[in-house]
């Protein structure tokens, strides 16, 4: 079992082991300087968990959002856009411990970028603002992580995942992006532009992001591909847009995420590490 995970019969304290004798139980000198969090009544972990949730103009989504978080994680850090709404205050209503960043710059990447560098958690999961994702999955990044993967990506196309929100047109574009992504950088992936992912803190040190607008989830698929990092798709479902309208232009958009494919240079592909992880479905890929 991982040195991250563990488990405990229902209503047993996940730190304690049994005595010799086995009518008691005893805490484990080693595990006692680790703080758990207990997930389940069967599952603690130790690294602390930060959500990022990217906003601008998302009231009326942001109840339903902080809703579905699992009550367990560490920090929500909201990065406000500049909303003319009441987004900050709905937050700070909804979750008075809310990490509040406001946004300098413009695009979904500058506001990533400055959400990563607030978190203080080991752990930081991307989460859309606008409804679309369901913050109980959140559970399954982090277990693929805490079970050896560096980089834990959500996939609307592997085994048990699933989308409400493409049209025709967006899955071709998906499809051809990401099968151009897989050829030239040796990637298995079977999604590319979703914004559902999960990694270890230390993963930045490696993919040294630079874009501001949506193209930033492609641009961290790729570089994590590139250094060599043990990638892991998670099934997820995507969800309509619950109020509002989103701000993705298919077409624009799109050509971003193709110049950022072209601009990233191809490599050969890095031979996975002994005792790498597999897929965690059928049809997704590690790398």
């Amino acid at each position: 079992m991982s040195s991250f995970l563990s488990s405990a019969a229902p209503g047993q304290d996940p730190l304690a082991e049994p005595s010799r004798n086995g009518n008691q139980t005893v805490t484990s000198a080693v595990r006692i300087a680790v703080s758990y969090k207990p997930v389940s009544s069967h599952l603690a972990i130790a690294p602390l968990v930060s959500v990022v949730i990217p906003a601008m103009n998302e009231a009326k989504n942001l109840p339903y959002v902080f809703t579905s978080l699992p009550d367990w994680i560490h920090e929500v850090v909201l990065v406000d856009g500049n909303s003319t709404d009441d987004t900050i205050d709905v937050a700070r209503g909804l979750r008075p411990d809310v990490v509040v960043v406001k946004q300098s710059g413009k695009g979904k990447g500058d506001a990533l970028i400055t959400g990563f560098a607030a978190c203080s958690g080991e752990i930081i999961v991307m989460v859309d603002a606008d409804g679309s994702a369901d913050g109980q999955e959140i559970v399954s990044y982090v277990s693929a992580l805490v079970g050896g993967a560096d980089f834990a990506k959500g996939s609307r196309f592997a085994n048990g995942g699933g989308t409400d929100d493409m049209t025709p047109i967006r899955k071709l574009g998906n499809w051809v992006l990401c099968s151009v992504v897989n050829r030239k950088f040796g990637a298995r992936y079977t999604d590319l532009c979703y914004g559902y992912n999960a990694f270890w803190r230390h993963c930045l040190e490696r993919i040294s992001l630079d874009c501001t607008g949506f193209e930033i989830e492609t641009l961290m698929n790729i570089r994590v591909v590139k250094a060599g990092l043990r990638v892991q798709e998670v099934p997820s479902h995507e969800y309509n847009r619950i109020h509002g309208v989103s701000n993705l232009s298919a077409v624009r958009d799109g050509i971003r995420v193709l110049r950022v494919i072209l601009r990233e240079k191809g490599f050969r592909r890095v031979k996975t590490r002994p005792g790498a992880i597999g897929l965690n479905a059928g049809r997704g890929a590690a790398t």
